[in-house]
């Protein structure tokens, strides 16, 4: 995974943070869909019952097999040779991208027909594609939209998120040549009439791989739109990329995931297509490739094997739950991050991937930490803990900032010591009063900048906890003590009433 995304713009993460905040279409269409997607889930997993039962059995699943990932890679790789697949490992994105020109050279090439795939993008295939004559055709809707933008994903599931019908009927409207009306019907109408025929004229079909079974050597594809199918069944020959953690030992398993991963996308019960390869066409066969090959690509991946902090990262299952429900992403969308991959698990991956840390050092930096990432994720991948562990890392290779430090030393050192802390909120109490206007902090001065450019600071209060605290506990004494009395003397009443009612001889005969 080479540098940064083509389109995005700004040398660090806030400098790209601050361009989509200030993208008003941007974060309408990305808060509309997340908001959308958010709620889809929650009713979905409300409405499975067991839900929590199926994220366990999910993550065991992968965490068996990720432990175990030379034993079904290998199994995969034997089974798929068998039903007639030729099967590549790429170490690396540059012998990756070798060997995908190598087979678009060889059958002679003109054009390429794709499915929606996270590593093509990852290993930016199109524009070595491009580059020895060869046109690649994206034919999910959201990634055609894009394509014709010259932008990539800012979404693993939903690749145009961050566009509304208004600006996507601009750019399909200078596709075709006249004015189309920003009508969902209409625009989809146009992209597959105008698709149909580049499934037709298209020498090779290229897809991703959502999962690979182990067991029979199939690889299976998730989609809602069809166009894999076609990508998979028209062209004579069709080349898989597959990243080398999307393995699963068994059809069994892909019961667990067929549930988890469309439930934690989209809502939905089921993907509307989900289909099963085994092998290219066999004689009996009305439909598919002639030739099939399936590349398997590390570029990375294997160097979170055996490490106690990241090897979960391979757990992942590519739904994008973890985006929908982070707070940063739904403001600033997926190119902020600046790498291929977006939200909570773009901001771990991409530098997890790398090796020049210096280049993503302050990607971690685009979180909350609040978690919600870990709750939303159908196999319970602890995202939060690894953003803690990648700013440790950083920090460990010495690229720390050197305010920062100063700055959290001297927080340890008040929060340590009550009496620095009770007189830090006092001399905080004071000096807030020269940027206080109607209760809250406006300020765009020094650190207040950043925050207060789209949002206020809250005010601290006139009464801090301690001081509350301090009073309640003072009021409580006070009040018990007559309370106290006034149960005595109902007790002494209570008693002297019973005696005098049993004549005095304490209640028994």
């Amino acid at each position: 995974m080479s540098g940064m995304q083509p389109n995005a713009k700004g040398s660090t993460v806030k400098e790209r943070a601050e361009l989509a905040l200030n993208d008003d279409f941007l974060r309408k269409a990305v808060k509309f869909t997340t908001e959308r997607l958010r709620s889809g889930k929650k009713s979905a997993a409300e409405e499975h019952g067991n839900w929590e039962e199926w994220r366990e059995r999910g993550r065991q699943i992968r965490l068996h097999t990720i432990a175990h990932l030379d034993y079904y890679l290998n199994l995969f790789a034997d089974n798929a040779r068998a039903n007639g697949v030729h099967v590549h490992f790429a170490e690396t994105d540059v012998e990756a991208v070798k060997i995908s020109l190598a087979i678009a050279q060889q059958k002679q090439s003109k054009s390429v027909v794709k499915s929606k795939s996270m590593v093509t993008e990852e290993l930016h295939l199109n524009h070595a594609l491009a580059g020895i004559g060869v046109e690649a055709i994206e034919t999910d809707l959201g990634e055609y939209i894009i394509q014709l933008a010259g932008e990539t994903p800012s979404h693993i599931i939903i690749p145009a998120i961050h566009k509304n019908r208004y600006q996507i009927a601009e750019l399909l409207s200078a596709d075709a040549g006249e004015a189309l009306a920003p009508d969902t019907q209409i625009l989809a109408g146009f992209v597959r009439k105008k698709l149909r025929e580049k499934f037709l004229e298209a020498d090779i079909g290229m897809t991703g791989c959502n999962f690979a079974i182990a067991e029979t050597g199939s690889m299976v594809l998730f989609e809602n739109e069809g166009n894999a199918r076609m990508v998979t069944t028209v062209p004579r020959t069709q080349i898989t990329l597959m990243g080398m953690e999307r393995i699963i030992p068994s059809f069994e398993d892909l019961e667990v995931m067929a549930t988890l991963l469309p439930r934690s996308a989209t809502g939905q019960k089921l993907t509307v297509y989900m289909s099963g390869i085994t092998g290219p066409r066999r004689e009996a066969d009305a439909d598919g490739p002639d030739e099939m090959h399936i590349i398997i690509v590390d570029n990375g991946r294997s160097n979170q094997l055996g490490d106690p902090e990241f090897q979960e990262l391979l757990n992942c299952i590519r739904c994008g739950a973890c985006l929908n429900a982070c707070p940063v992403y739904r403001h600033i969308g997926g190119h902020a991050y600046g790498g291929t991959y977006s939200g909570p698990i773009g901001a771990v991956l991409t530098p997890a991937l790398q090796k020049n840390v210096a280049e993503w050092d302050d990607i971690a930096n685009a979180s909350s930490l609040c978690g919600a990432c870990y709750e939303a994720c159908p196999v319970k991948i602890p995202l939060h803990d690894m953003l803690v562990y990648l700013r440790r890392r950083k920090v460990e290779a010495g690229h720390g900032n050197m305010l920062e430090s100063v700055g959290m030393k001297g927080f340890s050192a008040v929060m340590g010591n009550s009496k620095m802390m009770r007189g830090a909120l006092r001399i905080g109490q004071l000096g807030q009063k020269l940027v206080v206007r109607d209760g809250a902090i406006r300020s765009k001065l020094g650190p207040l900048k950043g925050w207060n450019s789209y949002r206020v600071a809250p005010s601290l209060p006139k009464q801090g906890f301690r001081d509350r605290w301090t009073e309640m506990e003072r009021d409580g004494l006070a009040n018990a003590k007559p309370m106290a009395a006034s149960m005595k003397a109902r007790m002494e009443t209570i008693l002297q009433e019973r005696k005098e009612g049993d004549g005095g001889n304490g209640g028994h005969a």
